[in-house]
């Protein structure tokens, strides 16, 4: 009998464990939410020396003038507080992660990153604020972390008060990303003398919650919809992408399909995931390094390290401003760092680290998250001989009209190949983000996709 008690007991105990691991925080946790941490669970108050201020609220609606969609500066005109350089990083290096330590190495002369006052911007709407407590208090991780249950309902930041590195990566992956909207960006890849060819796109966000003829029940688990066109070079232009984007992409993978104008087909698409190639990046990026990270977390154990003060791109309005062209932002090695701002912000750290087993050109992902808005921001990339490959910098923007913490651009720097890629510019497109489509889920259909290429 006490042969048989022991292991039951044991296994009791290990279930209980794992309930408490998993399991929502309590009321009481949740209460601080809007009180002593933010509404989407940041510290509210300022650091200790004050160069990181207390939040107040974000930017207002009126910061500054919008034309044709493009938003204008607040800080117009600001001068950096200091400059770091490859002469000075080591003074810094407390604040800056070992990828920017390495673009200091390779590019010593022409690398910079021009620090401003701290701004946090960040806001979103009521409801938005509302989804996360609701959140708080009801979703839990299922199948080892690579779902949720009780999610289904409130939709955004379903950890906001994380508890391991995870719940801090399914923050960014549930962010509050606006509603439906359509989003016109180049991608350019440049050689390492500076050409490049420029890709332009058509991207189509859709959300279950914003769709009129959306069935509850049949897309519980989709996250959103997205539809990518290519729109220029000709010999691209006409493909399309099409993916469903759902929660738990090991329970149902993620859905997706690619419209091939060549051949007039429409075929499913496997590859769009994990380590399988980006759209017309020159084998620059993979699936998963669109928007930083996307996609399932099932390849990597993800540990937190905790929070940390460091130099992160924040408030990149200039960079994204239509007074600037392409080619003053692409350059040789880098994008133009006199158009980039950063600040020091208070981060969440988080160590991936690829399971035993499993596949994946990046065995090693050091990641850091924005407190304020959850946006993935730095990200080092480590090879099969766990060496720094590529270095991820989310340039970030605060649309202060509609709440949503977006990216001016992304860059994912080879410190290897001396190459890199510049994704989600628009400074040069006919207008700025469009929101509140009218999307429904007959556009998002792979017989619709047919419809959607140019020839």
């Amino acid at each position: 009998m006490r042969k048989t008690n022991i292991p039951s007991c044991v296994a009791l105990a290990l279930a209980l464990l794992a309930t408490s691991v998993m399991a929502a925080v309590s009321p009481k946790e949740a209460a601080q939410l809007g009180t002593t941490l933010t509404p989407l669970g940041a510290q509210k108050e300022a650091n200790a020396d004050g160069s990181i201020p207390a939040w107040t609220g974000g930017l207002p609606s009126n910061a500054a003038s919008v034309t044709n969609g493009f938003l204008g500066d607040p800080f117009e005109g600001e001068q950096p507080l200091f400059t770091i350089t490859a002469t000075n990083a080591e003074q810094h290096s407390d604040k800056l992660t070992v990828g920017q330590m390495a673009m200091f190495k390779r590019y010593a002369s022409t690398y910079r990153i021009p620090v401003y006052k701290s701004q946090r911007t960040a806001s979103a709407p009521q409801e938005i604020y509302d989804a996360a407590k609701k959140s708080a208090v009801a979703t839990q991780l299922v199948a080892d972390g690579n779902g949720l249950s009780n999610f289904s309902e409130s939709r955004y930041y379903p950890f906001p008060i994380p508890k391991n590195g995870i719940e801090v990566l399914w923050n960014h992956l549930a962010r509050y990303r606006g509603t439906n909207k359509l989003i016109r960006s180049v991608q350019a890849a440049p050689q390492t003398n500076g050409s490049y060819t420029a890709i332009e796109f058509e991207e189509e966000l859709a959300f279950p919650q914003y769709m009129a003829d959306s069935d509850r029940q049949k897309t519980a688990n989709i996250l959103f919809y997205f539809k990518q066109r290519v729109v220029a070079p000709a010999r691209l232009a006409g493909n399309v992408l099409l993916l469903h984007e759902t929660i738990d992409q090991v329970e149902e993978p993620r859905m997706a399909w690619i419209y091939n104008a060549g051949q007039r087909r429409v075929r499913r698409a496997p590859q769009v995931a994990y380590d399988g190639p980006g759209t017309a990046s020159d084998g620059m990026r993979t699936a998963d390094n669109f928007e930083m990270f996307n996609g399932a977390p099932d390849r990597y154990d993800w540990k937190l390290i905790g929070k940390k003060e460091m130099y992160i791109p924040y408030n990149n309005y200039k960079l994204q401003s239509p007074k600037v062209k392409y080619a003053d932002i692409i350059q040789a090695g880098h994008i133009n760092q006199d158009l980039a701002r950063y600040e020091l912000h208070r981060v969440w750290e988080v160590e991936a680290v690829l399971k035993p087993g499993q596949r994946h050109i990046y065995t090693k992902r050091h990641m850091y998250f924005d407190e304020d808005t959850w946006s993935l921001v730095e990200v080092d990339h480590y090879d099969g001989r766990n060496q720094l490959w590529r270095v991820g910098e989310g340039y970030t923007v605060q649309d202060y009209i509609k709440g949503v913490s977006s990216y001016a651009a992304i860059g994912l720097y080879d410190v290897i190949a001396g190459r890199y890629l510049v994704m989600g510019l628009s400074n040069e497109s006919k207008r700025g983000t469009e929101y509140d489509l009218k999307s429904d889920m007959s556009d998002f259909t792979p017989v619709a996709l047919r419809n959607e290429g140019i020839r």
